[in-house]
């Protein structure tokens, strides 16, 4: 569906964002390890998340009771598990669409079954390098094979003995550490992982709140996980600082615009782009702190602001990656220029988010240079309005949106309905947001 898109004068009101799609998903998984129920509130109804759901019912965790708001975005769910040497082996492939994190980590469950099992993706997924992950199962022992010598799905593991092992991660990936920590929850003896930059760290908090011994090092970006089944717990979602950000970054850029975002997850390992706005002048004001299933959570309050270029790099971006697009589009607006390096992950992602964010904003009007592993944006260049391709991928599709909000003509976005897998109702909260204004 092509969507059309017009600057609206004024950009104000509240806004509160779907869960938080990263803790949804390890709320499942990390709860159908143990045996028992456990509640899930404010759990997020994208394509993503569901595809979780599904697959973790094949496995056998049942839903026991259901609630639905009335927009049919999230729910309250009751889940039963009866425990991962319990789970029924499935008589078809699992089907992760286009989740790159329930296809990572399902491997580490996988791994550490009884089970054997084929998972694979949709057209996009299929081509995301998954040899990350099996390589350091493997070396745990796990029987696990990806198609293109391990490199990609479809891939198929049996559950089999692991051992614990020392690991020294080639990236930063909050995908990778958590399936090997799951993993290792059903090896002989503890499993050490060490990052060269500190990822989300939702797995571990979830972890130790089910009772698991994690000793965790952030000096030396390194975590030991010790053998153990996890209890079944209660978790309460807050709403996803991705899905936040588009709200926080049209907010600030607009000319005559005040947003407060409200309930948003505030993990410091996810909250790199409040850091990158603050020091580009951004107005910006963290409200009402308070905890959330050992997450914090407070409301985000923005209001128009005048940026300056600035550089991007190193430690700081695993903490951004998702954002880099919408940090993009608000450099556009910076005065000066805006380096972004070290993020050449994004070409692996739904797309190739450096050359799509590139393109795009140059057809924009913008002035972007693509590196080989970030961009360069010249700022205060005026956007001009065009067509965008979404090229299947949620995060584009929306950080063009928030491009609308500074183009002097119309922009027409391509496939927009993409948004539903990580924020179902992105365009009625956008487009009510617009209309009242």
């Amino acid at each position: 569906m092509d969507l059309s898109l017009l600057k609206p004068k004024i950009f104000k009101g509240e806004i509160k964002a779907p869960g938080d799609k990263s803790i949804a998903h390890r709320a499942l998984l990390l709860n159908s390890l143990g045996s028992g129920k456990a509640s899930i509130y404010n759990f997020p109804r994208s394509q993503d998340t569901i595809a979780t759901l599904r697959v973790m019912e094949t496995l056998g965790m049942g839903i026991v009771k259901e609630s639905v708001d009335s927009k049919g975005v999230s729910s309250n769910l009751v889940i039963e598990s009866r425990g991962i040497h319990s789970f029924i082996e499935p008589s078809s492939h699992l089907d992760a669409q286009n989740s790159g994190t329930l296809m990572r980590l399902l491997l580490g469950v996988l791994a550490g079954s009884s089970i054997s099992a084929v998972v694979f993706g949709d057209s996009s997924l299929n081509k995301r390098p998954m040899g990350r992950v099996i390589k350091p199962l493997k070396l745990m022992g796990a029987n696990i094979d990806g198609a293109e010598n391990d490199e990609f799905p479809p891939i198929s593991v049996r559950g089999g003995n692991l051992r614990g092992i020392n690991y020294d991660m080639p990236v930063a990936s909050a995908q990778l550490k958590s399936a090997l920590l799951i993993a290792g929850l059903f090896a002989e003896g503890n499993t050490q992982i060490i990052e060269p930059y500190a990822s989300r760290d939702h797995t571990e908090n979830m972890l130790m709140d089910m009772g698991i011994h994690l000793d965790k090092d952030e000096a030396f970006k390194r975590v030991i996980v010790s053998p153990g089944i996890p209890d079944m717990i209660d978790i309460e979602i807050p709403s996803d600082f991705s899905s936040a950000a588009p709200w926080i970054v049209g907010g600030l850029i607009h000319h005559d615009s005040e947003l407060v975002i409200k309930d948003v997850g505030v993990n410091h390992t996810r909250t790199g782009l409040l850091d990158v706005l603050e020091e580009m002048g951004a107005n910006i004001s963290i409200e009402k702190k308070k905890s959330n299933s050992s997450e914090p959570v407070a409301d985000i309050n923005v209001s128009s602001s005048q940026l300056k270029g600035i550089e991007i790099y190193g430690s700081i971006i695993p903490r951004l990656i998702d954002e880099i697009p919408l940090i993009a589009v608000a450099a556009t607006q910076a005065e000066g220029t805006t380096v972004i390096r070290d993020a050449a992950e994004l070409r692996v992602k739904e797309s190739d988010r450096i050359k799509n964010t590139v393109i795009a904003l140059n057809t924009l009007g913008a002035r972007v240079e693509e590196q080989d592993d970030g961009m360069v944006i010249y700022g205060k260049g005026k956007l001009k309005g065009g067509t965008i391709r979404s090229h299947g991928d949620h995060r584009l599709a929306i950080a063009a949106a928030v491009s609308s909000l500074v183009s002097d003509d119309e922009i027409v976005i391509q496939d927009s309905e993409v948004t539903d897998v990580s924020y179902p109702n992105f365009w009625s909260d956008f487009l009510g947001i617009i209309s009242t204004n």
